[in-house]
């Protein structure tokens, strides 16, 4: 074996607490990634491997400290190293991708300008950086380069941002990149497209690639070797192909919570099958800066069927983001209706809308960044009842109380701010705060695509349960085609902003019509008995 581009030994990182004590994220760690190498780590919300990545491009909090242990890459200790160290390796010899890419652009700045910054940051000429940008989005399967490269971040999709950072990360052709969830907001196509793109530069550059997920099923298809990763500890570290033959207990919960390992048949909801929510020929279409249009949204039709749960799926930039902001009254249609229980709402205004706001709630994707961290859950969860000057300060806590309990948290957890709480836990609160005012529709915009696959099947069994004894109606918005065919009645699939294809979940997965379809569903990562390396 040759010699290791990157050990890290016995690593242990704390986290000091503003109002006192220390939690300890990372316990003695110790791995090491030979050049060439894919490694996943794997683990649960809390884990610490998105503490192991920032330790890893020198990017942690104010509040993390490493307390021990030794980090080297190419022979070079970086454990103590200064900022100017880091400066010089992120980017050229190190690429990073961070999670959230809503958080990593400056949004008053275009996509291109922000590109170029990083090329030109490590002494590339700007004309020459600006020839290859094309190349380089190409790359990441973004062909529109002209409006990419003119937009601002606000006006790309959260796939199509998460393209461009990838895309950032490997514009110097680095020796090692990590990746801290690099393909949770694209569908299987673009995750496909992003992931093989990832392993033909491992391949043609012989770089390391270093993928932090939730996402076990990439995980085992692509890496040659998984360390599993719980309460700070490293409790596996095996080839890929073998982590199913794993005894530990932990491990056996993950593969056992995990959509793609379920033979679950399809649900068998009693629906009447009368829509509560329907879609007529919605159309919309956005001004680009050089003047021209383009069409998002071109003829939607499609209805949300009263108690059960239709899914409507579609790739990063299918428009099924904007079709929902138009069924919000968000977003103006250019054309097309919105009918809710019987009665059009797409011709309102706003402040004619206080009936449809108190029966149709939003729970958003990202936990993190969907509850304001100055209040307490006390406060959060009863904001929508102060919104409609329902019940007093006493009647509202209580209501408080009753939707913790509902959503299988403590009540202990009242009083407390969400920044003390895990992803999962700030999930079960947006649910509900989304629940807070009996509302008969929840639309679920990607409720579980930001957790782990443990906490990812609490959560789906926590709405299956809601919906049971509430009632609900659910428009489930979701790019994970596993998690799709387990909740859904009814699916609609979206492509470049028309419907290619809908119908009942075992008519779309069991025979599916459109060649779209099928391919999505082909796309799913599969349990092979190697890692998938190169494709095609």
């Amino acid at each position: 074996m040759s010699q290791a581009l990157l050990t890290v030994e016995k690593l242990s990182v704390d986290y000091h607490r503003n109002e006192g004590g220390i939690i300890q994220a990372v316990k003695g760690l110790s791995f090491s990634v030979q050049p060439g190498e894919v490694v996943a780590i794997v683990g649960g919300s809390g884990s610490g491997k998105s503490t192991t990545a920032g330790a890893l491009v020198g990017l942690l909090s104010r509040q993390a400290v490493i307390r021990s242990g030794a980090i080297h890459f190419n022979g070079q200790a970086l454990e103590q190293a200064s900022q100017r160290q880091w400066r010089q390796l992120r980017g050229l010899e190190i690429g990073f991708v961070p999670q959230d890419p809503a958080l990593a652009f400056n949004p008053i700045q275009t996509i291109g300008k922000q590109l170029l910054e990083a090329y030109t940051l490590h002494g590339v000429p700007k004309k020459i950086a600006a020839t290859r940008l094309p190349a380089l989005l190409a790359d990441v399967g973004l062909t529109d380069s002209t409006r990419v490269l003119a937009s601002y971040p606000h006006q790309l999709s959260g796939g199509m941002r998460q393209r461009v950072l990838l895309a950032m990360a490997m514009c110097h052709h680095p020796q090692l990149m990590i990746a801290d969830e690099p393909t949770s907001a694209l569908d299987v196509s673009m995750q496909k497209q992003v992931l093989d793109t990832l392993a033909r530069v491992v391949v043609s550059k012989g770089i390391a690639l270093l993928l932090i997920t939730h996402d076990l099923n990439m995980a085992l298809e692509r890496a040659d070797r998984i360390l599993v990763m719980h309460e700070g500890h490293l409790i596996e570290d095996t080839a890929a192909h073998q982590l199913r033959q794993s005894r530990h207990a932990y491990t056996q919960r993950l593969l056992a919570a995990s959509p793609a390992f379920l033979q679950v048949p399809f649900r068998a909801t009693p629906l009447n099958w009368q829509p509560l929510l329907s879609a007529q020929q919605l159309h919309k279409r956005f001004a680009l800066p050089d003047g021209s249009h383009f069409t998002a949204v071109a003829g939607v039709s499609f209805p949300v069927f009263r108690g059960g749960t239709t899914s409507l799926v579609g790739e990063s930039g299918s428009g099924k983001s904007t079709t929902v902001r138009m069924l919000l009254g968000l977003e103006t249609a250019d054309g097309g209706t919105v009918q809710f229980d019987g009665t059009e709402y797409s011709g309102l205004a706003q402040f004619q809308r206080p009936e449809f706001r108190r029966r149709v709630q939003v729970v958003y994707q990202n936990p993190y960044a969907s509850l304001n961290p100055k209040m307490t859950l006390a406060q959060i969860i009863t904001e929508p009842l102060r919104a409609f000057r329902i019940g007093n300060k006493h009647s509202q806590r209580q209501r408080a109380l009753e939707l913790l309990q509902a959503v299988e948290l403590a009540e202990t957890l009242l009083d407390v701010r969400p920044t003390a709480l895990s992803g999962g836990q700030r999930q079960r609160v947006a649910i509900a705060r989304a629940l807070a005012i009996a509302p008969e529709l929840l639309i679920l915009d990607e409720p579980v695509s930001a957790l782990d696959v443990a906490v990812q099947a609490q959560i789906l069994q926590l709405l299956a349960r809601l919906q049971r004894e509430q009632g609900l109606t659910y428009l489930f918005i979701s790019h994970d085609l596993a998690v799709v065919r387990q909740i859904s009645d009814y699916v609609v699939i979206m492509q470049q902003g028309k419907i290619a294809e809908q119908g009942k979940v075992a008519e779309i997965f069991s025979a599916p019509q459109a060649e779209y379809t099928r391919q999505l569903l082909e796309n799913i990562p599969r349990l092979t008995a190697e890692p998938s390396r190169v494709n095609g």
